[in-house]
């Protein structure tokens, strides 16, 4: 398959899964357990159907919102997403840029491969910062810190990653950070020798935001898994959300949130906007689907707190039905991951 035979998200996904090694390939495509969320979190936009209005006048199309306080080509958020230079060696340079260039707001993960002061540097587009909330609150508002020095335009900290999720896929093809190639996945490797070529002959993979964290913890890769449940704090909870919306003093989304109930705390402490999200399937399985949701987190909270539906989202079609609902803006992380791959 080449780019221009891509029509659709599906065909970028096939191109992907062609193109890098499958630890890297299952790492973005797979979800937790039995992935019954993440094949529900698109087949929840099948429910509900698009009614034309005829005759309605649509010679001058504007797409434009403005969302956390920026001014936006579409109401499509590219979502934060960790060790993108894993799928190719531009990785969040790429993606910014990209963003920039078609004027979506972009989000950078914490477990980025390109730093916060790189990324800040390279646009000057709309950009958020993703922050989770580590058992080192130093290391948190250090974060914090130098996001505001390097210009980004919001934060938002995700609250449903205080243990990783049972992802299976990873288990069975041994994902770590860095890549470790073993005897049982190096034929896996071997049979992308382009991947092979361009990961060896560009600067080694790191998580740039995190090196001295992890040179302190481990010499040795780590897997996601082991990163997350050794390093985020699980004693969460509401009030070190309000700290991290004080102490960055800018708009603030909360990611992760699943219900009407938490929908209202964030209106309560203070966040600017939640993204309605399951982490794309990736944690908690047999979870609804943020769009399941949509309609009456709308009604109990719309206007007084801006929300970003995530996950599942495929198609212009799916931003629209999210739309219609009462979302602000839509996000997603998959689709651009598998055009960058």
């Amino acid at each position: 398959m080449q780019l221009k035979n891509c029509h659709n998200i599906d065909d970028f996904r096939k191109m992907a899964k062609s193109r890098i090694p499958s630890p890297l390939f299952h790492y973005i495509d797979g979800g937790a357990d039995d992935e019954f969320t993440l094949r529900r979190n698109s087949q929840a936009f099948d429910d509900y159907d698009l009614i034309p209005n005829g005759l309605a006048d649509v010679a001058n199309i504007d797409l434009s919102t403005t969302i956390l306080g920026q001014k936006v080509n579409s109401p499509l958020f590219l979502a934060p997403t960790g060790m993108s230079r894993l799928f190719h060696h531009d990785g969040e340079r790429a993606t910014s840029k990209a963003a920039e260039k078609f004027g979506h707001y972009y989000s950078l993960s914490t477990l980025s491969s390109v730093s916060i002061e790189e990324v800040g540097a390279l646009t000057n587009s709309p950009k958020m910062f993703q922050i989770y909330i580590h058992k080192d609150r130093g290391l948190t508002y250090e974060l914090i810190e130098r996001c505001k020095k390097a210009k980004f335009t919001a934060l938002c900290l995700t609250i449903d990653t205080i243990v990783a999720g049972n992802r299976e896929r990873d288990l069975r093809t041994g994902m770590s950070m860095p890549p470790k190639f073993t005897p049982s996945s190096i034929m896996s490797f071997a049979m992308r020798p382009r991947w092979v070529y361009n990961y060896f002959t560009h600067e080694a993979f790191k998580l740039a935001n995190l090196e001295d964290q992890l040179k302190a913890t481990s010499a040795e890769p780590l897997s996601v898994v082991d990163y997350i449940n050794s390093q985020f704090d699980t004693n969460l909870c509401w009030d070190d959300a309000k700290k991290a919306i004080e102490a960055w003093g800018g708009p603030f989304a909360i990611k992760g949130v699943m219900s009407v109930e938490d929908a209202k705390r964030s209106v309560d402490i203070g966040a600017s906007a939640i993204m309605i999200s399951n982490h794309g399937g990736r944690q908690l399985d047999h979870s609804p689907a943020p769009f399941d949701l949509l309609s009456d987190i709308v009604d109990a909270v719309g206007g007084k707190i801006e929300i970003i539906c995530d996950g599942g989202v495929r198609r212009g079609t799916h931003v629209l039905k999210a739309l219609a609902l009462g979302a602000n803006a839509c996000s997603m992380g998959r689709p651009y991951l598998y055009g960058l791959a």
